[in-house]
């Protein structure tokens, strides 16, 4: 008798027909016995992955919760830059609050007295010229037509180019802003209230932040490892001694600039003096590199339109004359210790700051830039400059320290 060599040799009986040929595959089932766990499952494309529902609500919620911050942030805008404020105002008045606590002040009093004594001085000047200040302004605007006319006859009788009238001016104004200044005269009231709360804001916040002093600093660093806390200290120092000595530069090199200019301006016979004077020392020092040109216009239209064209060349040469006693002698005084930039790139970064926040920005830009260049030169690595003919003029040795990255 002959034995089936088809039996199966282990179980002794037929083996199995394979019905997986031309068969549909079964998603996630083996090819052959014995391969469990050495295929990966297949995934059947009709049907969306497991993931997805996940993945897809976790993209929405994404969505709106960034809508969520960015209305938050808009909102929020003017909270901000109050906190902004209040904090490069504490860092200008951090030096005068510890040099009271090492005289025997306590933390809280040192801050009040620094914080008060800053608007005392204040209020002082406003005090002494503000009338005079504001008679004077009252005045500037209303001249305001007759410096346009004054403008306007000279540019048609030397170019013979037509210059729109006043009165044109005035009607076109009228016809296009009128709503919009008649909708926002209404506003007045909310804009004083508006501004009283923020200047309590600002103030509240500078105080808190001169009292806290140590404490604040302490409060951050509980978060961080010791390391960290070194590197953070270490960058709120040096952030604080060069914010703090730009700031204060810049106010005395206004203030010696603007009673400069007013002295000047009050000798010569300048009408509207005062106004003239400030306009020309803040602008000055807060805005960079051209700043005591565009200062200096203003008073030098005024001196040709009201006084003639001597007297205007006299304050032009004046204006020329302080720019170059300031930028070779005074400054360099005053500003032993401030961080100093680049001209072209404090000049660019207040323009950006005053496209994207304004005024205000272009006010707070030079500050900002003072801390992130005290960052960088904390922590970026500087190199030694290769021998090139590049770093300097002809003429000059290679030797010579040419191409500094301080002056970058």
């Amino acid at each position: 008798m002959t034995t089936d060599s088809t039996l199966d040799p282990g179980t002794g009986s037929a083996p199995q027909a394979d019905t997986t040929y031309g068969a549909t595959p079964v998603f996630g089932a083996p090819a052959a016995p014995g391969d469990e766990g050495t295929r990966p499952l297949q995934h059947d494309a009709r049907r969306p992955p497991r993931w997805w529902g996940k993945a897809l609500a976790m993209a929405v919620l994404a969505v709106f919760v960034g809508i969520f911050a960015w209305g938050a942030l808009g909102a929020l805008q003017g909270l901000l830059v109050n906190l902004l404020i209040a904090f490069f105002i504490a860092l200008a008045l951090e030096p005068i609050v510890v040099w009271l606590v090492r005289h025997g002040w306590k933390r809280g009093g040192a801050a009040a007295a620094a914080l008060l004594g800053g608007l005392a001085v204040t209020i002082v000047v406003f005090a002494l010229f503000g009338n005079l200040f504001v008679q004077q302004l009252v005045q500037l605007v209303g001249y305001v037509p007759d410096l346009y006319t004054s403008a306007e006859e000279a540019i048609e009788s030397r170019f013979g180019v037509d210059v729109p009238a006043v009165d044109e001016l005035v009607r076109q104004g009228a016809e296009e802003w009128g709503g919009e200044v008649a909708s926002g005269a209404l506003l007045v009231g909310t804009t004083i209230l508006g501004a009283v709360f923020a200047a309590l804001t600002i103030l509240l916040v500078t105080y808190y932040l001169l009292a806290a002093g140590p404490r604040f600093r302490a409060s951050i660093c509980r978060w961080l490892t010791p390391g960290r806390q070194q590197e953070v200290l270490r960058l709120w120092e040096v952030t604080q001694v060069k914010v703090s000595d730009f700031i204060n530069t810049r106010i005395v090199l206004a203030a010696i600039a603007t009673a400069t200019t007013f002295a000047f301006l009050a000798i010569l016979g300048t009408p509207y003096s005062l106004p003239l004077a400030l306009f020309t020392g803040v602008v000055s020092q807060f805005v960079p590199t051209i700043g005591t040109y565009i200062g200096g216009a203003l008073p030098v239209a005024v001196a040709l339109t009201s006084q003639g064209f001597p007297q205007a060349l006299g304050v032009l040469a004046f204006i020329l004359g302080y720019q170059q006693i300031e930028n070779l002698w005074l400054a360099p005084k005053v500003s032993a210790r401030a961080l100093e930039m680049n001209a072209a790139v404090s000049f660019v970064v207040v323009l950006a700051f005053g496209a994207v926040f304004g005024a205000l920005g272009a006010f707070l830009a030079l500050p900002i830039a003072a801390t992130v260049q005290a960052v960088a030169n904390t922590y970026v690595q500087r190199h030694e400059l290769v021998r090139s003919h590049m770093l300097h003029d002809p003429g000059e040795g290679d030797d010579e320290d040419a191409g500094d990255p301080e002056d970058v």
